[in-house]
């Protein structure tokens, strides 16, 4: 088992969102070192921290699970998506999604600054400066403790 944050805006696609949906598409990353993870190192199910981004109190909002295994992201081959990428081939596929499913809200939002205020999630890519990733691992330690957080 392997543990994940996903960020995303509430106002597009938040943790409500999810619940309403059950399971959803993980569609529109566009960065190489995200799709990677996507692609290659996430299972079915794994867990994952659903973090509100650029909003008010960004922080980890609930948890859901990988529902599915990484799968060429159609988004991208299609011209009238948002997410198209006119350089990207169905034959060879450059971006790459997975499949999420709900698993619950937390108790609280657990925002960023109080993330930062605990120096056992130091090295955590999240409360580094400058980590604009929408996909990043989480360590066993540092799921466990944020949960301890709740």
């Amino acid at each position: 088992m392997q543990y994940w944050l996903m960020k995303s805006e509430p106002d597009v696609f938040g943790i409500d969102h999810l619940r309403k949906a059950v399971i959803e598409p993980w569609d529109g990353v566009r960065n190489y070192q995200a799709r990677n993870m996507m692609r290659d190192q996430m299972q079915v199910g794994d867990q994952i921290f659903f973090y509100h981004s650029n909003c008010d109190v960004p922080g980890i909002t609930g948890i859901a699970e990988v529902a599915t295994s990484g799968y060429p992201d159609k988004t991208a081959f299609d011209p009238a998506a948002k997410y198209f990428d006119p350089k990207s081939d169905p034959n060879n596929p450059r971006w790459y999604r997975v499949d999420v499913k709900f698993v619950r809200e937390l108790n609280r939002t657990i925002s960023l600054q109080e993330l930062r205020e605990h120096p056992e999630l130091e090295n955590m890519p999240l409360v580094r400066k400058g980590n604009r990733l929408s996909v990043m691992p989480v360590t066993e330690q540092e799921w466990q403790y944020i949960l301890s957080l709740e």
